[in-house]
């Protein structure tokens, strides 16, 4: 079944701006499906990555208000590919500013991958304002994540002619290097080098995404997209470079303050990205939490069973309110 056919029809925010979050930085938000919906806050993953009209899809219009932001530096908030004044306690205040300035008392929390340690960290610090948390694909910031995703005996021995290739692109990724030596070329001053940088990286994490597929011809990229592939990735070194600002240790800790407030843990069997171990490791943690690991998916939010099961933990708490019967029989 293609995943389309699973999600709901696109549809354009009925809102959408910048606002001023101080340090130079303005972030870009958008609000879509119900005015007077269910409110929903979508946290994207990389970091860096942005948001994409894609994800809206995964909400019933009726049924959710959804609001989306890029985070700073990310998609379309300016400026874009900044790092200055730009870590995960920035982040987690952006996310309390942009729900008072838009009124929302409360709502449910929706982080996949990198974005799920962040809906982590917002929530233990505003807990108050938390109806509710849904994590996908969970990424734990800390080193054996990093050693996973750009280790020989990680992801790199299941990938292995990707890994071959990343390797040849960036040859200090033989060496065990490769997060440094991404780095510094794509916060460097040589065009060049990022470039290289950005586009070696970008392959290896669609090959890691999808293994089985067979590996694509690198697409040619016109400048304009060319710069916002390498300022992505420039924000994502700068995150992972310093473990993003929380690290394991401090993840699970954000987590375990998370008691009380209704938390559904959904993770891939078949995730590359990031190992289901981080799901059990976060669900233990996590007092109270429900977990439910997806059979024959992977990292992909968009793949037909993960989205089914994403799609399906909407629908009961939309109904219910809590997570505490989801997944149940």
């Amino acid at each position: 079944m293609s995943p389309d056919a699973l999600l709901f029809p696109p549809a354009p925010p009925f809102a959408h701006g910048l606002l001023d979050v101080g340090d130079g930085h303005r972030v870009y938000f958008e609000r879509c499906g119900n005015p007077d919906g269910l409110p929903v806050l979508f946290l994207h993953g990389g970091p860096g990555s942005g948001c994409s009209p894609r994800q809206r899809q995964l909400f019933d219009p009726a049924r959710f208000q959804v609001v989306l932001f890029d985070q700073r530096g990310c998609g379309r908030s300016t400026p874009r590919g900044d790092c200055h004044a730009n870590t995960t306690r920035e982040l987690v205040e952006d996310i309390e500013r942009l729900r008072l300035h838009l009124g929302i008392e409360r709502w449910l929390v929706f982080g996949g991958s990198w974005g799920a340690a962040l809906a982590v960290a917002w929530c233990s610090a505003h807990p108050q304002a938390c109806l509710g948390a849904l994590l996908r694909g969970s990424f734990l910031t800390g080193q054996a994540d990093l050693d996973w995703f750009f280790g020989p005996e990680g992801a790199g021995a299941i990938c292995a002619e990707a890994w071959s290739t990343l390797c040849a692109a960036v040859p200090e990724t033989a060496e065990g290097r490769a997060l440094p030596a991404l780095y510094a070329a794509l916060g460097g001053t040589d065009t060049r080098a990022a470039a290289r940088a950005a586009q070696a990286w970008a392959a290896w994490e669609e090959a890691v995404m999808a293994p089985a597929r067979p590996a694509p011809s690198p697409p040619a990229r016109d400048a304009e997209t060319l710069a916002a592939l390498i300022d992505k990735y420039r924000v994502q070194a700068h995150y992972l470079a310093h473990h993003c600002f929380l690290d394991e240790d401090g993840v699970l800790e954000a987590a375990r303050r998370m008691a009380g407030i209704p938390t559904a843990i959904v993770h891939g069997r078949l995730d590359l990205v990031c190992r289901s171990r981080n799901a059990l490791r976060l669900h233990q943690a996590l007092p109270g939490s429900r977990l439910r690991l997806i059979d024959g998916a992977g990292h992909s939010p968009f793949e037909p069973e993960m989205a089914r099961a994403l799609m399906e933990a909407l629908e009961h708490f939309a109904v219910h309110g809590d997570f505490s019967r989801w997944g149940a029989g």
